[in-house]
């Protein structure tokens, strides 16, 4: 993890800080630098961030490549650990669902979705990520929603640009090998809708010859 308070200057912590502020007026954001996720086709944006259960704290490391200035003198696919998640260690496994959330209001709702839908598709890694939030309510909002997936803490917000945050939650749906499948899902989905682009996702997953570890 990179040190906390190193990384991006004010302008990361404005924008993080107004993301949160329109989430919590119940507004979507709708900046004019193109927000609305990672467009299908492109690789998701490596990151590791500490476990909202652990005691590791730190801001995001974003880096692709040794002593990256401020984005973390190791490259985020390497840092890994039992209290940390990892982008690119799930993408590894298999197909990917990644929720970007805020801990208050309706968007937690999705974690409740994603934990539903969990013990249909072993086969798919899902995460979630809370942008900033207090460590101790996340850890009872994991605890009270009984959520078996990893959640991680983004303390500085750097997962808002990095990942051009459009609304709340945000689901990014991945193949194997951290290809993104198709459009970010916005605001909170139906559970019908967000079964329907999961098996999408795994049918398009194994479409290009991708089969689970025995």
């Amino acid at each position: 993890m990179s040190s906390p308070g190193r990384r991006y200057g004010w302008w990361v912590g404005a924008l993080a800080l107004v993301f949160l502020a329109l989430i919590t007026l119940n507004t979507v954001l709708t900046p004019s630098n193109g927000a609305g996720g990672i467009a299908p086709g492109k690789t998701l944006a490596p990151f590791a961030v500490p476990l909202a259960t652990g005691n590791l704290t730190g801001d995001a490391n974003i880096a692709t490549h040794a002593d990256d200035g401020e984005a973390g003198r190791r490259p985020a696919c390497s840092v890994r650990g039992p209290l940390i998640l990892n982008i690119c260690q799930l993408y590894e496994q298999g197909p990917v669902v990644l929720a970007l959330f805020v801990d208050g209001g309706s968007c937690t709702r999705v974690l409740d979705e994603m934990q539903a839908l969990a013990p249909d598709f072993p086969q798919v890694r899902f995460a979630a990520v809370s942008i900033k939030g207090e460590r101790a309510a996340l850890r009872e909002l994991v605890r009270g929603h009984r959520l078996s997936f990893p959640v991680g803490v983004d303390e500085d917000g750097a997962l808002v640009a990095l990942y051009k945050v459009a609304s709340c939650p945000q689901l990014t749906l991945a193949l194997p090998g951290g290809v993104v499948q198709s459009k970010a899902l916005l605001g909170s989905p139906s559970p019908a809708t967000l079964r329907a682009r999961v098996s999408e996702l795994l049918a398009a997953a194994r479409a290009r010859g991708w089969r689970p570890a025995a």
